[in-house]
């Protein structure tokens, strides 16, 4: 305790935050921004364009590689907003409320000479058994983004992510043995029930997220080939220039110059074994090769 008659000038104590108070701040901060874009819904924009996937294959790298371009106008609040797969009781107004008001467009159309686009990256709605049909009817006309990779390391990748989120408790090969048993019935099940949602199809389909084609083509029957673009991500981390100026020519903008290209999200973990790796990939092997209609190429990892 300081004497009464000091002349020493305290020291001001730092002040404590909580530790959740950044969350709690986040949260409202979110909420009233929700609430402000609902309100305002009806002033601003539509998405263009969507990355629908797949997870774990580069969709946070392309999204804020594009996100540089100066008429690519980003969702608002963040990222994903998963309207067509978890949030679609919602309605449209909710979503259109995510991005950017019209008058932004028309700021970005002057500066640019082109005609801006907004979007959004929520890597489920590839695998959502209704997601297509739903972004058909709400978005028509809206161009669909997709990213593959090795699917053998696309699970393992996937499997490492839930883990540290804490969405998954098994190690790798026993959540493998585990996956038919975990989804059997559940895709039925959402398209029978559109409002369930399945823990287990959202965060345990490591193998069976890996089944592209039979994705893309359901993505393909609900919007059309032409609204569907396929990027290898293998291709786009190693030689990302024309991997980009393919992207920009399939949604009409035009070249502003090369953005900085980076990769996001890459999570550490241990090698995995050459004996499960040869097994996976002769496991996806019939499905690589139906992948090679859609990069007008075999996949890079083959």
């Amino acid at each position: 305790m300081t004497p009464h008659n000091s002349t020493t000038t305290p020291v001001p104590r730092p002040k404590v935050v909580p530790r959740s108070a950044p969350t709690a701040a986040r949260r409202a901060a979110h909420s009233i921004s929700v609430s402000t874009g609902r309100l305002t819904h009806q002033a601003r924009m539509l998405p263009g364009f969507l990355i629908v996937g797949a997870q774990r294959c580069g969709t946070t790298s392309m999204y804020r590689t594009l996100s540089q371009h100066p008429a690519v106008l980003k969702a608002v609040l963040h990222k994903g907003v998963h309207y067509f797969d978890t949030g679609y009781e919602h309605g449209l107004g909710w979503y259109q409320g995510h991005f950017p008001l019209r008058a932004r467009a028309a700021l970005a159309r002057r500066a640019t000479g082109e005609v801006p686009l907004t979007f959004e990256s929520s890597p489920y709605y590839m695998f959502h058994p209704l997601a297509a049909g739903r972004i058909s009817r709400d978005l028509p006309g809206v161009k669909l983004l997709v990213q593959v990779r090795d699917p053998v390391e696309r699970a393992y990748s996937a499997h490492a992510h839930e883990l540290a989120r804490g969405f998954e408790t098994e190690p790798f090969e026993r959540a493998l043995e585990l996956e038919d048993q975990r989804l059997a019935g559940e895709a039925e099940r959402i398209i029978s029930q559109p409002g369930y949602l399945s823990y287990s199809h959202q965060h345990h389909a490591y193998l069976t997220r890996g089944l592209y084609a039979d994705q893309l083509e359901r993505l393909a029957q609900a919007v059309g080939r032409d609204r569907v673009h396929v990027v290898d991500s293998g291709r786009f981390f190693t030689d990302p220039e024309p991997v980009y100026d393919g992207v920009l020519e399939f949604l009409g903008l035009h070249q502003h110059g090369y953005p900085v290209f980076e990769r996001h999200n890459a999570r550490p973990r241990s090698p995995m074994s050459e004996t499960l790796r040869a097994k996976l990939n002769d496991h996806f092997l019939a499905a690589d090769e139906r992948l090679t209609g859609w990069l007008g190429q075999p996949p890079s990892w083959r």
